[in-house]
């Protein structure tokens, strides 16, 4: 999700934090209060900032999430998505996006649109 939509739908955050929980995740960093803040990674020559919505690890390997939500800056998303692709391949990591209900659809488009439908999708 970006970064606009993060305050208005802390509670998809929430619940995704607790379905990981009971999924086995450890050392779960996410962009919320109560829990340590992911790594930011920012362009050079930009200001655009772009931070993972969680990050956690289960089995001594590190997994990125992003939770997808209907969007009105979805080339904003993709870029975000396609970064997280390629620094999770460089660190021998994992990629995964999280969606709800009423945004299935969306998110498939989308994970097409930027040729990441390999990826499987966490449905909450």
């Amino acid at each position: 999700m970006i970064y606009a939509d993060k305050e208005k739908h802390s509670d998809i955050l929430e619940n995704s934090i607790t379905y990981l929980e009971n999924r086995g995740f450890e050392n779960i960093k996410a962009d919320l209060d109560g829990y340590e803040t992911p790594k930011s990674y920012t362009k050079s020559g930009s200001d655009i900032s772009i931070t993972p919505d969680v990050v956690a690890t289960k089995e001594g390997r590190k997994y990125y999430f992003d939770i997808s939500l209907k969007s009105t800056k979805p080339r904003l998303l993709k870029s975000k998505w396609l970064f997280l692709n390629t620094l999770s391949k460089i660190n021998a990591s994992r990629f995964k996006v999280i969606t709800v209900r009423g945004h299935y659809k969306y998110t498939q488009d989308m994970l097409d649109a930027v040729n990441l439908t390999q990826k499987h999708l966490i449905k909450i």
